[in-house]
């Protein structure tokens, strides 16, 4: 189970990876449902706390790269996710627009270690070149349903992910992430780790 945030205080500064601009000032709620049947392997929909749709992932069909496309509402591409090919630990890079040109590149996650009976993940933003520490790290338990994502290796929480198992969910071949993003926290940069997290968990029991 992944730990509580100490006193559930925002970080000083605005997490803004992606954009200044999908930074709120206030908590923002999200719900993140994967159809689990689809041609593409995984196409995943964000919704608001009032059901309406924010974001949406659709796979790219027959691709050599294992390449997702997280686009707004509009379909305006905001980040390309990529796994890279012969990596021992589920490496993935995540590039601005529909781009996967080295200049682009935004941020890169790996699982901490091959072998992993918890959740410990990696982030490492573009300029981290030397990646000897994490700038974020998600910590917890994907398939106890309850994980963290926390500024580099310190206690301070800045989104939680849980997730939703319910009979419909079952029927329907369906997975839901009930995603909360702490005030001031780019929310399209924590949609795209959801996405990646359940790629890097999918029939990987690693």
């Amino acid at each position: 189970m992944a730990a509580a945030p100490c006193d559930g205080a925002p970080p000083q500064a605005p997490v803004a990876v992606v954009s200044p601009q999908f930074c709120a000032p206030h908590a923002v709620p999200l719900t993140v449902v994967k159809k689990a049947i689809s041609l593409s392997g995984g196409d995943f929909v964000a919704t608001d706390a009032n059901g309406a749709e924010m974001l949406r992932v659709k796979g790219a069909v027959f691709s050599i790269h294992d390449r997702r496309v997280l686009r707004d509402a509009a379909g305006q591409p905001l980040v390309a996710m990529r796994e890279k090919v012969f990596s021992m630990h589920n490496r993935w890079e995540v590039f601005r627009g529909d781009s996967t040109g080295t200049s682009d590149l935004l941020f890169t996650v790996k699982k901490a270690s091959v072998f992993q009976l918890k959740t410990d993940v990696d982030v490492f933003l573009a300029g981290n070149a030397a990646q000897q520490a994490c700038d974020f790290k998600i910590k917890g338990s994907y398939f106890e349903r309850s994980c963290g994502l926390y500024l580099g290796n310190s206690d301070t929480m800045i989104a939680q992910i849980n997730r939703k198992y319910t009979a419909s969910n079952v029927v329907l071949g369906k997975d839901t992430f009930v995603v909360t993003v702490f005030p001031h926290v780019d929310y399209v940069f924590i949609a795209a780790l959801v996405v990646i997290l359940d790629e890097i968990h999918k029939e990987r029991f690693d």
